[in-house]
């Protein structure tokens, strides 16, 4: 019965960090597993939460900073950006106004919110502009001609 009860708080572990995606919750799951295969061999109730505070410890401290190391962004690798990575730096074309709280913009024939990357800045139906940053659903954008004076905002120099 041990055996059981480990094994669904390794599942509601499991599921709660598709939820929170910063790979903690699955250390803590992963502990709980192996509390269940303790608990499967027969061991006692204090020897299972000892394998499961052993096995979450390690995990978190050796495993989950492996993987942080190798989960790097594409930009960062030097691969190949795709998804909303590959929007950052592309161009973009006003549609309607875009100011600190309203926009719209076409980005490679698709239509985006857009906000000024530049709270102080709007741009007018027609300007080309870059996009700096993708939050959510929301392309923040600056404008286009980096080749100005003051070019990309101080967060992109």
């Amino acid at each position: 019965m041990d055996a059981v009860l480990w094994i669904v708080l390794g599942v509601v572990l499991a599921v709660a960090e598709i939820f929170t995606t910063t790979l903690f919750l699955i250390m803590f799951a992963a502990g709980a597993f192996a509390a269940a295969g303790a608990a499967a061999l027969g061991a006692p109730v204090a020897l299972q939460a000892l394998v499961f505070a052993v096995v979450s410890a390690l995990s978190v401290a050796v495993v989950r900073p492996i993987i942080q190391k190798h989960a790097r962004s594409a930009l960062e690798s030097g691969e190949q950006p795709f998804g909303v990575e590959a929007l950052e730096g592309a161009t973009a074309l006003v549609l309607e106004p875009v100011d600190a709280e309203r926009g719209l913009v076409k980005i490679d024939g698709e239509l985006w919110s857009a906000r000024a990357y530049d709270a102080t800045r709007s741009y007018a139906a027609g300007e080309r502009v870059q996009v700096i940053k993708v939050r959510g659903a929301i392309a923040l954008v600056w404008q286009d001609d980096i080749s100005t004076p003051g070019g990309l905002p101080e967060a992109k120099r």
